[in-house]
């Protein structure tokens, strides 16, 4: 076999065979409580695990930048904090350990709109999947989504 077509098969394998793209998942979820409200109750990095999720338990490192969610089942996830805005009503992280999520890669951010008298929870995601096929994964996360954003608008 030549060098190029070698070569040739080497490319197009390394575009086939490469990673596989990243997954996408969002939630969206309106809340009759004003968006003030419901930032309040979350801008604290903490702040959305009692609020949104209560089965679940939040330790935030000294700095403020990492959290740790415990799990029912003990297990957990650590998260860090990467952007802030507060008068913007958002924030991003990033999971450093996904403990039992299907996830490598993870970012995600939160952001809290004004509608009309109400609010709008906004919450999306960008992983790749792990240990599951990236319907699972993206179900699994948009789950999680829904459970929170569903939790704060009550």
């Amino acid at each position: 076999m030549s060098k190029g077509i070698l070569a040739a098969a080497f490319a197009v394998c390394a575009l086939a065979c490469g990673p596989a793209a990243a997954v996408d998942a969002a939630y969206s979820a309106d809340s009759a409580h004003s968006a003030a409200s419901i930032w309040a109750k979350i801008k604290g990095f903490c702040d959305i695990v009692p609020a949104a999720l209560p089965d679940l338990k939040c330790a935030l490192s000294e700095d403020g930048l990492t959290r740790t969610i415990t799990l029912p089942d003990g297990k957990k996830i650590v998260e860090k904090r990467e952007a802030f805005d507060d008068a913007g009503r958002t924030y991003s992280y990033m999971i450093l350990d996904p403990g039992p999520l299907p996830v490598a890669n993870y970012h995600s951010k939160i952001t809290i709109n004004a509608k009309g008298e109400g609010s709008q929870i906004v919450w999306t995601g960008h992983f790749d999947a792990k240990g599951a096929s990236d319907a699972d994964a993206q179900k699994a996360i948009e789950g999680i989504y829904k459970g929170g954003s569903d939790g704060l608008a009550k």
